[in-house]
């Protein structure tokens, strides 16, 4: 047999293609003479259904025991890859499932989901961070690329290779110290600490290291055009990037700010412009495929064109991320591992083995020479070790988009299969590993160790009381502004009010805290929170020398709040922290709103809160009462006291309320029939301390009942509620009483405590208020 012959092959193809079968009945029915070779996985659709199946139950199983190490899903996802990958499948399995065509087609769902991914994160990033990036955020963002470009020609000095491979691997360097916002931002989020200090700066970071990456990305592939097509060739790809930049930022965003300007406030964009957006998401899909050099950087460029937030950002990720992330993204991520061929490193060509060690020395040194890079700025600004070296974990991350650069350069042959697998494999170490080593290192709730005292029965007489009011919807304001009357401000006991709007992020990737200066303009055009200025402003004036106010605004995941709650607390030195309940009412009684996110809110600041805690129940409307002018008392508040430090918390609080002539304070002390010898002896002596000024203090009307057990405490409580407008209460989680026995099984919501609860499942038209005194750590 010649040479020309053994070339010869021979091919048969089915036309038309067999793509829906017949069933699995046709198997296993009857047979006949025409289905005795019927084999249903010989059409392309029930094997693209059971291949897809076995994708997302192969990455739910892995994920059920690696989300209990701590491991983040991407890592079972690209697991479940490798694992369906033809080096691991049985040949005659693989055969029949991971055909080069099956892989194709997947590969495809998946492009399309990577691509609405980044154009995705892109619509949720907000560019004007960069004009408001902090000195250490910037120069750490540059260095951690700039050194390892700068750093890849001494690595290669020490070996001995041609001077066409150094210039080759020096031009891919950038793909190898490419820090991606995308993959930053998803594993601050997978790790919950995006709204802390250094997830914020790693945040500021990693935008200035993806344009910094893009930039050199950009200039690799036109160098490279350069030198296989020319400088014509290299002058035309860089014509049209500036051109496609022109046209996103030039035509297209002013065109869709206008939109936003023109759409009603509160209201939703019109379908139509979401339609439009898609249709020009599809055309810059099509433009990467024009210019292959440029894989995905047309969608993630005009999704920074597109307006963040609401209501034209915010718009199209409520529609699209939900199923791009569940479902088109992990079918890219699997397919990815189910790319690799896992050949070894160690080839018989000396050739072939010399590339491949460079390549794989320098991919293994750069993540090293990354985070040293990385941690310099934050060291030079005197930050802790731990948080400088976390820091830089967090920057050298790799994640999806590291994931997509190695198998597109793969599929265009510029990285062979030994380096391919390789690179793969660094991937999923890195994603799996830095994750785990940052829990390790970084603990955000660490600060708001209670190793100071920051409560209202330790705080000085007559100081100024430092006070965090939170806000979620409007209603919240006239509520927090009617207790915050209530709590007797004078000149001689000031409150300082620091109150803080809670929005929920929506369309964007970065939380915003934004604190609104009275001297100065805000820097942004629209406010988040225009009306709650207004009115505690306006509180303000009216008790002027008694109230200062200090308003302030946080934009971020209901999960995430809790640490903006926390922190603004630790930085004013604050004693108390209002939270509205999660459940409104109607005047007439029933339910106007019950917000599950916020009740696991209010749980986590309980638990992690550097200071007293209040949850202010809103019942009742009793402003138009407590604005009348007379000497007369006027609104009436009860205080229920048990015993205990959250208890003399309460009381504490409500004792500031006599000083104005206009409140009349009653305190209903409620003792156990028989001595309790389980009651420490010292907190009885606390007690009555605490006591004493109520018993004494013509001001406050003191009543003691002697009760016997928890349902006669509930007889007593419903019997007088009504009587008051506003009821305090301590929260005394698991401490037991005599006075509060059995009550605890009929518990509703645990994070009022007995008696909160029991109040808060009482008809009328009183608000309450439940305190919880600071948790010592």
């Amino acid at each position: 047999m010649n040479a020309s012959e053994s070339r010869n092959q021979t091919i048969c193809l089915v036309l038309p293609p067999p793509v829906q079968s017949h069933g699995l009945w046709k198997k296993f029915g009857p047979n006949d003479s025409g289905n005795t070779n019927y084999n249903w996985l010989d059409y392309s659709l029930p094997t693209l259904e059971l291949t897809i199946g076995l994708i997302f139950a192969i990455t739910q199983i892995f994920h059920f025991f690696f989300k209990r190490l701590g491991l983040p899903l991407f890592t079972s996802q690209l697991l479940a890859g490798l694992t369906l990958s033809p080096k691991v499948l049985p040949r005659k399995v693989a055969e029949k499932l991971v055909t080069e065509n099956s892989v194709q087609v997947l590969g495809s769902i998946g492009d399309i989901g990577f691509a609405f991914f980044l154009f995705l994160t892109g619509v949720k990033t907000d560019l004007s961070l960069i004009t408001r990036i902090s000195k250490r955020a910037l120069s750490m963002g540059i260095i951690s690329v700039v050194a390892p470009v700068i750093c890849t020609p001494l690595i290669l000095i020490p070996l001995n290779i041609d001077q066409g491979t150094r210039l080759r691997v020096i031009l891919a360097a950038p793909i190898f110290s490419v820090t991606a916002f995308p993959t930053v931002s998803y594993l601050l989020n997978e790790l919950k600490i995006t709204n802390s200090e250094l997830g914020r700066l790693g945040l500021s970071a990693a935008i200035i290291s993806d344009i910094c990456s893009l930039f050199f990305m950009v200039c690799g592939g036109i160098s490279k055009v350069a030198f296989a097509e020319g400088g014509e060739e290299a002058i035309k790809d860089t014509a049209s990037v500036i051109c496609y930049l022109a046209i996103c930022f030039g035509v297209l965003r002013p065109a869709m700010k206008r939109v936003v300007r023109y759409t009603p406030e509160g209201k939703p964009v019109h379908p139509t412009f979401v339609t439009m957006i898609t249709v020009l998401f599809l055309f810059s899909v099509s433009l990467s495929k024009w210019y292959p050099q440029y894989h995905f950087l047309a969608p993630y460029l005009l999704g920074f064109a597109v307006p963040h937030g609401p209501p034209l950002g915010s718009a199209l990720v409520d529609k699209f991320e939900s199923v791009i992330n569940a479902s088109l993204l992990p079918l890219f991520i699997t397919t990815c591992g189910m790319r690799v061929d896992m050949l070894p490193i160690i080839t018989s060509d000396y050739t072939h083995r010399v590339f491949v060690r460079t390549r794989t020395t320098i991919a293994t040194v750069i993540p090293f020479v990354k985070s040293g890079a990385a941690m310099l700025p934050p060291l030079y600004s005197k930050m802790p070790r731990k948080d400088c070296l976390a820091l830089a974990c967090i920057m050298s991350c790799k994640g999806v988009v590291e994931l997509s650069i190695c198998t597109f350069l793969s599929d265009n042959k510029t990285l062979i299969p030994e380096v391919h697998s390789f690179l793969i494999l660094q991937v999923l170490f890195l994603s799996s590993f830095i994750p785990a080593l940052v829990k390790i290192l970084y603990d955000p709730s660490r600060k708001y160790a209670g190793y100071h005292k920051r409560n209202i029965t330790d705080s000085k007489p007559h100081s100024e009381l430092q006070i965090i009011a939170c806000i979620h919807v409007p209603g919240n304001v006239r509520a927090t502004i009617d207790l915050l009357d209530v709590a007797g401000p004078t000149k001689d006991n000031p409150l300082a009010v620091n109150v803080l709007h809670l929005v929920k992020l929506r369309g964007q990737a970065t939380p915003i805290f934004i604190c609104h200066q009275k001297k100065r303009r805000a820097l942004y055009t629209c406010s988040y929170s225009e009306n709650v200025i207004v009115s505690f402003n306006k509180f303000e004036g009216h008790n002027w020398g008694a109230v200062s106010v200090n308003t302030f605004t946080s934009v971020s995941a209901p999960s995430l709040m809790h640490d903006d709650i926390c922190t603004l607390a630790l930085d004013k030195l604050a004693s108390l922290i209002i939270l509205p309940f999660h459940r409104g009412w109607f005047v007439d009684g029933s339910i106007e709103s019950d917000d599950e996110g916020i009740r696991v809110l209010n749980s986590k600041v309980l638990e992690k809160a550097p200071c007293s805690v209040g949850i202010l129940i809103d019942r009742g409307k009793i402003k138009g009462q407590f604005q009348d002018t007379s000497t007369d008392p006027s609104y009436n508040v009860a205080m229920i006291f048990l015993g205990g430090r959250d208890d003399i918390e309460a009381l504490t609080f409500a004792k500031r309320m006599v000083h104005d002539s206009r409140i009349c304070l009653t305190v209903v002390h409620l003792t156990a029939c028989e001595n309790n010898d389980d009651f420490k002896e010292w907190d009885k002596i606390l007690d009555s301390v605490a006591l004493r000024d109520a018993k004494t203090n013509g001001y406050i009307n003191y009543m003691q009942k002697e009760v016997n057990d928890g349902p006669e405490t509930a007889m007593i409580i419903r019997s007088m509620a009504n009587e008051f407008n506003l009821i305090i209460v301590g929260r005394r989680d698991n401490l037991e009483s005599p006075q509060t026995s059995g009550l605890k099984e009929w518990s509703e919501f645990p994070e009022l405590g007995v008696l909160g609860d029991l109040l808060a499942s009482i008809e009328g038209r009183f608000s309450i208020l439940v305190v919880q005194q600071q948790q010592t750590k």
